[in-house]
């Protein structure tokens, strides 16, 4: 399900005991990917927890985000419509790959296990749904948790340092895999990394913190 409507970030400040660590004002675009770099400690992590839902409280937020042309800032994290793609893939061990890609998916969604089917197929991993989550390369394990997040039919994507775990040779083809499929799906995304490759490979406005 394709979507067209940008991620607003409305005039975002961050602080923790009175010291600013990020001040953003930003549109992000249906397919477009904000790349935001930093040293650690710059605020990336407490970016996209702000914008996700779950910052914790020791931190001052001001600013407003907008999805779906809605105000999500006060909305509880399951109820903002937000994927996220983290460092460790995350997968459910005691699931199978087909039960992994399953668990969220929209209670509307019929046919599921074609279109579970379909989805392993689109990413090279055709008949890989009884498949132990374990015995996956990371490579195969971040086209799961990609798959398992589209198919989850979000409005908007949060990345943080997804690819930072794996081989070197892996990391460009499996940034284009994901980027593409974000592209074609519309989805407005924002990416915080420390690599410059990841956000050569992204395409977008790159933002400095810090």
């Amino acid at each position: 399900m394709k979507t067209s409507h940008p991620l607003v970030l409305e005039e975002i400040r961050l602080a923790l005991g009175g010291r600013t660590l990020v001040e953003l004002d930003a549109v992000i675009g249906p397919g477009e990917v904000l790349t935001v770099m930093g040293p650690s400690g710059a605020g990336k992590s407490t970016l996209l927890a702000m914008i996700a839902g779950f910052l914790d409280p020791a931190f001052e937020a001001r600013g407003r985000v907008w999805l779906r042309g809605r105000d999500i800032t006060s909305l509880p994290a399951e109820a903002r419509g937000i994927g996220l793609l983290f460092q460790d893939p995350l997968l459910f061990p005691h699931l199978s790959v087909a039960g992994n890609l399953r668990f969220g998916m929209p209670r509307r969604v019929k046919d599921r296990a074609a279109r579970i089917e379909q989805a392993l197929a689109e990413v090279g991993l055709a008949g890989f749904g009884p498949r132990d989550p374990a015995t996956l390369s990371g490579g195969q394990q971040t086209r799961i948790a990609l798959l398992r997040l589209l198919l989850s039919e979000p409005a908007a994507v949060l990345l943080d340092e997804p690819f930072s775990r794996l081989d070197r040779q892996l990391r460009h083809e499996v940034r284009q895999l994901v980027f593409d499929r974000l592209r074609h799906a519309g989805l407005p995304s924002l990416l915080v990394t420390h690599d410059h490759e990841d956000a050569e490979d992204a395409g977008g406005p790159v933002i400095t913190l810090g």
